[in-house]
């Protein structure tokens, strides 16, 4: 050592501090305005800022928002990211610890004294993927859900001319068709990461008060799912009924199916009807109670709904997908009479199309490549079922939803078909068929077959590569009412039940008949757009 010179040293010296891993030892402040400036302080950042930067919530800041970049210190201007966050800094391919910061003009507001409203005091764990488990422990949760819930964070693209403080936080809610909630209790709360959320704010919304908003990291997504393109719909729905002959006591049950809530359809809002519901949200439906009706009387019942709609892009890393057990019991790869995957015939093919492949993404789109390829579409109705498909080799939309859902079922993917309405630039609709499987950590994942075939009326597509654009994503052009099979329980079991095969909703029943109404005929009109507005 004694004949290294002073320069030679504090070079050994400063080459081994930038060799280190950067960290983060504070922010400030941890809540901040637009413009304003954040200082971070820590270690290993390097004297110079070169090809080294920040992320707040995965954004970079530009290059010209940097004020200075020293070794154990950086100063920047806050950039429109819009929402809560964490920060890392990033040198030389390795990242910081995260940090969390928060956007002033969009982290929502507290309530400043909760006195009777829900309380959190702990998550556990603070960070999860899509799809696990989350337990809540507090105060004020109430002793059973109701119509509370849990929400997290959500967020959509949005135009580039919406400053980022005009932005409102928005949110997701746990959905009960998910099987998303495992435990409510006053004190304690089990939800699963719903499809669709985001690294950000969570809470719990009760019918007394909202809590306090807690951050919860979302990790470990095998891909990106985007939500943009959003159409708010306004729908009328109308229904005539007409009596026939009738004594009393009578009652008639009718369930009108309305917009069904996902990450991708939201704010759904009854705007207007002329009847009062006799339950007002039953399992996706509007339940009305109309009680002794009278002989060659008539009754319409018109509803007019608010409902925003969002196309889905996604894009996936197969080689990250790890597949487990994040969609619980069971239940969207049982096999059922509409989706029969455990018929030896659907087993011996699903065999056949997806050979040794493993990756349940790469098995959806072998079986999806295999109906484009096999069968013909068509946009009349096709009679029969889906053997009957597989002996024909021609389908509709509803068939090929189903087969859809019936092959990946027995291949062991979760999946669900979804029922609705295409809406054309003029307004016009159609009833349709799509489906969406389920990929661990990153949600639903839609499929249109019929639409990746080119099997509708020119009027309905938007999409140059449909075949390749609609096996992962969708438009928003079109409106959900029903995911899966809706099965109702009838309200009497002395009533007669009606059902509608092929509707814009895949529910069972729509009417019941409880007494002395002899005679009747119904008039479900078909879903009527009063509006469109694109943001």
């Amino acid at each position: 050592m004694k004949n290294i010179s002073i320069p030679a040293v504090l070079f050994i010296v400063i080459t081994g501090c930038q060799g280190g891993h950067p960290r983060i030892h504070s922010i400030s402040p941890y809540i901040g305005s637009m413009g304003e400036p954040i200082t971070i302080t820590g270690s290993f950042f390097g004297n110079e800022r070169g090809e080294s930067f920040v992320t707040i919530a995965g954004a970079q800041p530009t290059s010209t928002s940097y004020l200075y970049w020293q070794d154990n210190e950086i100063s920047f201007r806050t950039p429109e990211f819009g929402d809560a966050g964490l920060v890392h800094v990033h040198v030389r391919g390795r990242r910081s610890n995260g940090v969390l910061f928060a956007n002033e003009a969009t982290i929502p507001r507290q309530v400043s004294q909760i006195r009777h409203g829900p309380q959190i005091t702990a998550i556990n764990p603070t960070a999860g993927s899509v799809g696990s488990v989350v337990s809540i422990t507090g105060t004020g949760f109430g002793s059973s859900r109701g119509n509370s819930g849990v929400f997290f964070s959500w967020t959509s693209v949005t135009p580039a001319a919406m400053p980022a403080e005009a932005r409102i936080p928005e949110f997701t809610d746990v959905l009960e068709s998910e099987f998303g909630y495992e435990l409510w209790t006053d004190r304690e709360i089990r939800v699963r990461v719903p499809d669709g959320a985001m690294s950000g704010s969570m809470g719990i919304h009760t019918t007394r008060d909202n809590s306090p908003f807690i951050y919860f990291d979302v990790i470990n997504r095998p891909g990106t799912k985007i939500f943009r393109d959003k159409r708010n719909y306004m729908i009328s729905q109308t229904l005539s009924i007409t009596i026939g002959q009738a004594e009393s006591p009578n009652t008639l049950y009718l369930w009108i199916p309305h917009p069904v809530a996902s990450a991708s359809q939201r704010n759904i809002e009854l705007l207007s009807g002329n009847i009062e519901p006799f339950m007002a949200n039953h399992r996706e439906t509007s339940l009305f109670k109309l009680d002794d009706l009278a002989s060659n009387s008539e009754v319409r019942i018109s509803l007019t709904w608010r409902v925003e709609v969002f196309g889905v892009e996604t894009t996936v890393q197969h080689q990250a997908i790890r597949q487990g057990t994040a969609q619980p019991n069971g239940f969207f790869t049982r096999s059922t009479d509409q989706i029969p995957s455990d018929n030896p015939r659907i087993r011996s093919l699903v065999t056949t199309i997806i050979a040794r492949e493993q990756n349940p993404y790469l098995r959806s789109r072998r079986i999806y490549d295999w109906m484009l390829n096999e069968l013909t579409f068509v946009s009349d109705q096709v009679d029969g079922d889906i053997f009957s498909v597989l002996d024909a080799k021609e389908t509709d939309s509803y068939l090929a939803a189903m087969l859809f859902c019936t092959l990946l079922r027995a291949a062991g993917i979760p999946s669900q078909p979804v029922a609705g309405i295409l809406v054309s630039r003029n307004r016009q609709t159609m009833n349709h068929y799509w489906a969406e499987f389920w990929i661990d950590s990153l949600g639903w994942i839609p499929v249109d077959p019929a639409m990746g075939a080119n099997a509708v009326p020119a009027i309905f597509g938007i999409q140059a590569d449909r075949a390749g654009f609609y096996f992962g994503n969708t438009d928003s052009q079109r409106i959900a009412f029903s995911r899966g099979f809706t099965s109702l329980s009838p309200m009497d079991p002395r009533g007669r039940t009606v059902t509608h095969n092929r509707s814009f909703s895949l529910q069972s029943p729509w009417e019941e008949v409880v007494g002395g109404i002899e005679s009747y005929s119904s008039h479900w009109g078909g879903i009527i757009i009063t509006g469109i507005y694109v943001q």
